[in-house]
C-alpha cells in the first residue's frame, strides 16, 4: 500500500547529538547504555531541549551543524540499540547510526541516502501497488479525465532522478507531473496536444509555483511529431534523465476530436505504431542507462481482453530498452464508470469477463 508520508521530522544540533551517541557508546555495561539511551530519548521528546533547533532558525541552517531526521526512523534505530543482546552489538548499531547521520551515500540516479535507507518508508519497492486515495494536496485535482495519481510521478522521480535533473512527460494532461516536479526540485517539460488542457496545466503550475530554480514548462504540441533535440536546445539541454508516458488509452475515453489524439487511433495497430513513433523520437534524448516509465492498461473489445499494455511494452523494447520492472497498480473506479457500477457488474456477470481494476507501470532502462 502506498500512503502519503506524515512522519514528522526532528531538526537537531549535530554536535551535541553526536557527542551524546559517543558517550552512550562508552558506557561500560548494557544497563548503563540503556539508561543513557533513555536519557537521550527523553531529550528528543522535550521540544525546548537544547538538542532541538528552534523553528525560527530553520530557514537556512548550515548543513554541517544540523541533522534533519524523521522521528520514526531515529526512534527505531535507538530501539534496536536498546534491545541489542550484547554490548558489542549495541556499539555496532551506534556506529552505524553515527555514519547514517554524518555520511551520505547515494546512487548515480537518485538522491536517496542509502546510509539511511530505513527512513524512506514511503518509497515503494514492491511490484503491487494499492493506492487507497490520490494525493489531493495543493492544486492537485482529479477533475481531468485520464490524469494519473500524483503518487506515480512522485515515486518515479524520487527513484530515478536527482534534484535539478530533467524529466520529460510526453502526455502532460492537467500537469500532475509538472506539479510534482516543482515540489521535488526537478525540471519538467510536459507536452500536451489539447490547447484547453495545456492551458489548464499552465494555470495549475503557476498556482503552485515553487520558490526553486527549477524549470517547468507546458508545450502545446503533438508529442509524436516533435523534434525533441530542438526543444531541449531551447533550454540549453541535450538530454533528459527520465521519460514518463501515460498515453490516452485507445478507444476507451474520447479526449478530443483531434485525429492526432491517440485516443482516436483507427485501430490497436495504429495506436501502437504512433506510440512507437513517439518512443523513436524520445529515445535519442534520454541518457543511456536512464529510465522510461510507461503507464498504461489493457482494454476489452468485442468480447475479448486486449493486452494493450503488454503490446505497448513490447513495442518500447524494440527501441533500445530493457525491461527492469512491471508494477501492477490498482484503480477502484474511473470517471466514466463511477456512476455505472451496478451496470458494469451486470455486464461482467452476463459477459463472463472481469472489470478492469488495475493498470501497469512498465519501467524500462535505455541500453
Amino acid at each position: 500500500m502506498i500512503a502519503m508520508m506524515h512522519d514528522e521530522e526532528w531538526w537537531l544540533h549535530s554536535t551535541p547529538l553526536l557527542a551524546a551517541l559517543q558517550q552512550i557508546k562508552q558506557c561500560p555495561t548494557l544497563p548503563d547504555l540503556r539508561g543513557a539511551l533513555d536519557d537521550l530519548h527523553a531529550s528528543l521528546h522535550t521540544p525546548d531541549h537544547p538538542l532541538h533547533l528552534a523553528s525560527d532558525d530553520r530557514d537556512l541552517p548550515p548543513a554541517d551543524t544540523v541533522v534533519v531526521v524523521r522521528q520514526g526512523y531515529l526512534r527505531g534505530e535507538l530501539e534496536q540499540i536498546a534491545t541489542a543482546q550484547t554490548l558489542e552489538r549495541a556499539r555496532y548499531y551506534l556506529d552505524r547510526l553515527t555514519r547514517a547521520l554524518t555520511e551520505e551515500r547515494t546512487s548515480t540516479i537518485n538522491d536517496l541516502n542509502l546510509n539511511r535507507w530505513k527512513e524512506y518508508t514511503d518509497i515503494q519497492t514492491d511490484s503491487l501497488w494499492h493506492i487507497e486515495r490520490r494525493d489531493r494536496s495543493g492544486i492537485h485535482s482529479a477533475g481531468y479525465w485520464g490524469n494519473f495519481v500524483p503518487q506515480i510521478p512522485n515515486q518515479m522521480m524520487r527513484r530515478y532522478t536527482r534534484r535539478g535533473e530533467w524529466v520529460l512527460d510526453t502526455f502532460a494532461g492537467s500537469g500532475t507531473t509538472l506539479i510534482e516536479g516543482q515540489r521535488l526540485g526537478r525540471n519538467v517539460i510536459g507536452i500536451e496536444l489539447q490547447p484547453d488542457v495545456a492551458a489548464l496545466a499552465r494555470r495549475a503550475v503557476e498556482a503552485e509555483r515553487a520558490e526553486t530554480a527549477v524549470m517547468t514548462e507546458v508545450i502545446e504540441a503533438d508529442s509524436t511529431r516533435l523534434d525533441y533535440g530542438e526543444l531541449l536546445a531551447r533550454y540549453g539541454q541535450r538530454s533528459v534523465q527520465l521519460v514518463l508516458m501515460h498515453p490516452p488509452y485507445f478507444d476507451i475515453i474520447k479526449f478530443s476530436d483531434n485525429q492526432r489524439d491517440l485516443s482516436n487511433a483507427a485501430s490497436v495497430e495504429d495506436f501502437l505504431a504512433r506510440l512507437g513513433e513517439l518512443v523513436a523520437r524520445v529515445a535519442p534524448i534520454l541518457d543511456r542507462k536512464r529510465y522510461l516509465v510507461l503507464v498504461i492498461g489493457d482494454k476489452y473489445s468485442r468480447g475479448e481482453w486486449v493486452p494493450l499494455g503488454f503490446r505497448a511494452m513490447e513495442m518500447v523494447l524494440q527501441h533500445g530498452f530493457s525491461l527492469k520492472s512491471i508494477v501492477v497498480k490498482n484503480f477502484e473506479e474511473t470517471t466514466g464508470k463511477r456512476s455505472q457500477k451496478e451496470l458494469w457488474r451486470y455486464r461482467a456477470l452476463v459477459g463472463g469477463f472481469y472489470i478492469f481494476k488495475h493498470e501497469y507501470l512498465f519501467i524500462l532502462q535505455k541500453t
